[in-house]
């Protein structure tokens, strides 16, 4: 792949990334505060994400939220490559990646980090997730009763055992950052309470119909900064995700309206709106990559279109999980610890 290659996808005038938007993380750090989601689902192809990362680098976009689960991470390697040489620094790149649930055992955790490492082809990375507070694994494409018969609900102690790996990560120079993915507020107030290096960030999902208030202040006044998945409502997760009873923030017709008003795409405004309230979206496209950037570096949204958008959520939660509950017949509610605590064996 050429990065400079005349016909690759969505080449437009490149935006400066000095224009985009960053968060200070607790460490000092600084993380562009939009980055390229990496997830395809089961509809594209490593090779069209791998291109996107490089059309993406391309035109300014310089974080890219990776996952070992995702299956492109050795592909997405050779567009890191082909970045570098061409003349950006690793050291302008942010790179997430994350540790999938049935590596959480103490002797797979460091060996799995460097098997990422080794894929995507660098020597550190700046930001490195456990993707999920279980260790609960699922076969590739299994309907949401799936259950693996060594499913568990959280255990702190044995998340606790994962994290001091993580946390060696961090020691080893082999990570710049750890963080939590998909954890509630019951859940991080013991992990911050037992960690010696706390959380830089806590990944979960978000956007205007699902705005995770309590969540989200509690991680802000914790100094853990928030990064938002499905920033635009995952059109494109898989069918298993899915009920009757979603809702799609993009066809929402307050949203809509300000779109109007601004002359842009509904998607524009739900990044506008993730980038001022502050949580970095991490939206996922192989098309429209310059139009997010191009987003969040000009016309922001008013004080009073981010109060009409504030006043749209729906609580209305896209990624339920089921996959990973460990009972048959039990509630995706269980997951997140609704009631305040959290859901025992």
């Amino acid at each position: 792949m050429n990065l400079n290659r005349p016909n690759a996808p969505n080449v437009f005038a490149p935006i400066d990334p000095a224009r985009v938007p960053v968060r200070t993380l607790a460490s000092g750090a600084k993380m562009p505060a939009v980055g390229l989601g990496t997830f395809g689902s089961d509809h594209v192809s490593a090779t069209a994400i791998a291109e996107a990362v490089q059309g993406a680098a391309r035109i300014g976009y310089r974080h890219f939220d990776c996952a070992s689960v995702y299956g492109n991470e050795a592909e997405i390697g050779t567009a890191f490559a082909e970045i570098l040489r061409s003349g950006v620094r690793r050291e302008e790149l942010w790179i997430t990646s994350k540790l999938w649930n049935d590596r959480h055992g103490e002797d797979d955790v460091i060996a799995a980090c460097k098997k990422s490492l080794a894929d995507l082809r660098l020597e550190y990375l700046d930001l490195y997730l456990v993707h999920w507070p279980f260790p609960n694994f699922h076969a590739p494409g299994c309907d949401v009763s799936s259950r693996s018969a060594a499913a568990r609900s959280y255990i702190h102690e044995n998340f606790m055992k994962t994290w001091r790996r993580m946390e060696e990560l961090v020691q080893s120079g082999l990570v710049r950052h750890i963080g939590t993915s998909n954890v509630t507020v019951p859940k991080l107030k013991l992990i911050l309470r037992d960690a010696q290096i706390k959380p830089a960030v806590n990944e979960m999902e978000l956007h205007p119909h699902f705005q995770q208030l309590e969540l989200f202040d509690y991680v802000v006044a914790n100094g853990i900064a928030p990064i938002g998945y499905c920033p635009l409502g995952s059109p494109g997760r898989p069918e298993r995700d899915r009920t009757s009873e979603d809702t799609a923030p993009t066809e929402d017709p307050v949203i809509r309206a300000i779109a109007a008003k601004h002359n842009t795409h509904p998607a524009a405004i739900c990044l506008k709106w993730a980038v001022q309230r502050g949580q970095t979206p991490i939206p996922f496209s192989v098309n429209h990559y310059r139009d997010n950037l191009l987003a969040v570096t000009e016309d922001p949204l008013t004080e009073e279109e981010m109060k009409a958008i504030a006043a749209l959520d729906r609580n209305c939660r896209l990624i339920k999980g089921q996959v990973f509950l460990w009972k048959a017949n039990q509630s995706w509610e269980d997951l997140w610890d609704v009631n305040g605590e959290i859901t025992p064996e």
